[in-house]
Parts: structure tokens; sequence; C-alpha cells
């Protein structure tokens, strides 16, 4: 397997652990990038961009990241606050007054982002395309009553999040979530990140395979006691392939990027929330988005989770490396960003291939360890 693109001599490690993970057999195609100290240190890619093999993965491929959009909508959300246009602790009613219904009235914004809302996914039937069309899902969250207690625990809001926090934004802003990313976000960073992706951009989007065990959590979910972020609708590995998903804005889910994407938008974080001298937030900003706010079990998972404000934060996914201060996003299958200020680094990970462990997925593990090995 040919890896191209360009790592600094320094983290030669990453490379021969990108290629590693092809001769072991768990990788397809995909890429990896590193941001240190505002450098990009690492920009690989490498393997097919289609299940047949026939079209090598280049530099712009795209693929859908999944939850990893969740990081990218958190700090949106965050740069919004700075603005004064949000407070974290106010009831998301005081945006959105339908959302008041249904006893939903102090629900705050910070509950949203760290999916301790009580809304981590809809009662009432809903199919994919309603959620693909916005109105249709949004009306029913605002209409809906918790589905338990709101901040009396965890449950991981797998769509539901991206929605709520959209459509507050919307309601403040006056732009969908997916054109202030394109136009705050990506488009001063020069970074290929889009939710919401124009047809055009269809022949460089690689094709997601599902592999093995990939799918399991969601049956996993649907039959714990707080089914509902795998119900009305149920998420599909390969609903990444319709033309419809990737036309949509699904913040909590359909994030179109490339590694190096990533691995700016948390290279600026991490640096302070400049770069290349373009400053997107403040640090202050940055560091109350990535405070803790909930730290103990998913009762959807089963398993140990941390939150801050739309950020995983201590979790095993960083290959237990990182510092304390890191925070980021995994994505169904594979893909992770993660910003860690201590190192001042931002990394990136995208791949096609998605798979299921039952521990940290060893890809992530063998890169991130390699990129630490380096420091």
């Amino acid at each position: 397997m040919t890896i191209e693109g360009f790592c600094d001599p320094r983290f030669a490690g990453v490379r021969e652990a990108f290629a590693w993970c092809f001769a072991q057999g768990l990788e397809h195609g995909g890429g990896v990038s590193v941001v240190a100290d505002g450098r990009t240190v690492v920009e690989l890619w490498g393997g097919h961009a289609d299940a047949a093999r026939t079209r090598p993965w280049r530099r712009d491929t795209l693929v859908n990241v999944w939850s990893c959009t969740k990081g990218v909508v958190a700090l949106a959300i965050a740069m919004l606050v700075e603005r004064g246009k949000f407070d974290y602790a106010a009831p998301v009613a005081r945006y959105w007054p339908e959302f008041a219904a249904g006893g939903k009235e102090r629900i705050t914004l910070d509950q949203v982002m760290s999916h301790r809302s009580g809304l981590n996914g809809l009662a009432v039937p809903m199919d994919e395309a309603g959620m693909l069309a916005w109105t249709p899902y949004v009306d029913a969250l605002a209409a809906m009553a918790p589905l338990w207690e709101p901040g009396s625990r965890c449950v991981y809001h797998a769509l539901s999040y991206g929605h709520l926090a959209g459509e507050v934004l919307r309601r403040v802003d006056g732009r969908s979530v997916g054109r202030f990313i394109a136009e705050e976000i990506a488009g001063p960073l020069g970074a290929d990140f889009h939710v919401g992706l124009p047809q055009t951009e269809d022949l460089r989007v690689a094709e997601m395979i599902e592999g093995p065990k990939a799918s399991e959590w969601v049956d996993f979910v649907r039959a714990s006691p707080f089914p509902h972020a795998c119900d009305n609708p149920t998420p599909r590995a390969l609903a990444a392939n319709d033309r419809a998903w990737r036309a949509a804005e699904v913040p909590g889910g359909n994030g179109q990027s490339t590694a190096h994407a990533l691995a700016l938008i948390y290279g600026m974080m991490a640096a302070g929330g400049s770069l290349e001298g373009k400053a997107l937030i403040g640090r202050a900003a940055i560091e109350e988005a990535a405070r803790p706010r909930i730290r103990g079990m998913d009762d959807s998972f089963a398993l140990p989770t941390a939150f801050a404000a739309g950020y995983q934060i201590e979790d095993p996914v960083y290959a237990g490396r990182a510092s304390r201060q890191s925070f980021g996003h995994t994505g169904w299958g594979g893909a992770i960003g993660f910003a860690d200020p201590e190192a001042g680094l931002g990394f990136g990970y995208v791949t096609n291939r998605m798979v299921g462990f039952d521990d940290v997925d060893p890809r992530r593990k063998a890169l991130i360890e390699a990129v630490y090995n380096a420091l």
C-alpha cells in the first residue's frame, strides 16, 4: 500500500502506524493529519475511496465523519456564546420559544450540549426523510415532553443533538448550522469540512463501507432502557452513500471532511483560537466550552462517559496518551478529531471502513500513540 502526502521526519512513526493499519487489513481508505503548534506536521492519505478499489484516495477525498460533526457544531455554539448571543446556562426556550412545550421550559443549552436534556430521540414516529428535511424533526422535538428527567443522567443524543443545537443557532444567528460553519469556521481556516454538501462535490466523496460489528451499538441501544437515540429513525451505516443524506444538514452526524480539515480545526483550538494569523475564538471561550459538565455513566451504552459542552473529554479514545485538557469527538466506525492544548496538538483521522470494537479502535490507538511517541 502506497501512503501519500507529507510527514515531518520527527513524526515518521505516524506514517509507519498508518501503513501498519493497511498491512493488518484494518483499513480500506482514509487519511491522518496532525497540526502541532500551529504548523502542519502530518498530512497523509492512502487506500481506496470505493469498495471496488477502483478510485484511489486522494488529498481532497471527503468522507462522512459521523459524530465528529458534533465537535465542529460545539465550536460554532462556543463562538456565539463568546459573542454574547447565547448563554450555556440559559433555557433553550429563551431562544426557541416553541421548545417550552411539554414541560421543557427549564432545559438549558448546557444540558443539550452535554447529552442531559432528556431528548435523546423522538417518542413519535419519524422516518429518515423527515429528519433530513429539518423542520419535521425539530418541530417534533419542540412539541414533545422529555423522555426522562432533564439533568438527571447522561444519555447520548446520537442524532437529536445536532438538530437541537442547530435550531438554537438558527433562531439566534439566522443562518443554518451548515452555512455558519462554512462562513465562520471552514472558510476562514481553509478547512475542507461541510455540513450540507453540494452535488458538485460528490465525485470526491468516499463510499462508506460497513465492516465487522459497525452497527452492533445500534442494536445494543435499541435494547437498552433508553432506546430512542436509535429509533425514529434508526441510524443506517450506509445512509452516508445517499445523495439525500449528503445534501441535508444533519449536524449530529453528516459532516463531510478530510483528516486535515479536522486537524486544522482542532489545531486552531489547541493554539488558543488562532491559526496562521486567523483568529476565530478566544482562549477563554475554548476553555469554557471544554470545561467538564458530566462525569458518570451513559445509561444507553452502559459505559463510563464524560462530556464538556459538546465535546468528549477524559475518554479512552485518546489511547490514554493525551492530556487531561484534551477534548474532541469520535465518529461512528473510526473517525476522530481532537485538540490537546497542553501538547499544542490538533489531530484528525478519517476512514471509509466502519468497524466496531469492544475497546479502543486499534487504528486510532496506533496513530495516536505514534503522535505522542514523537513528542
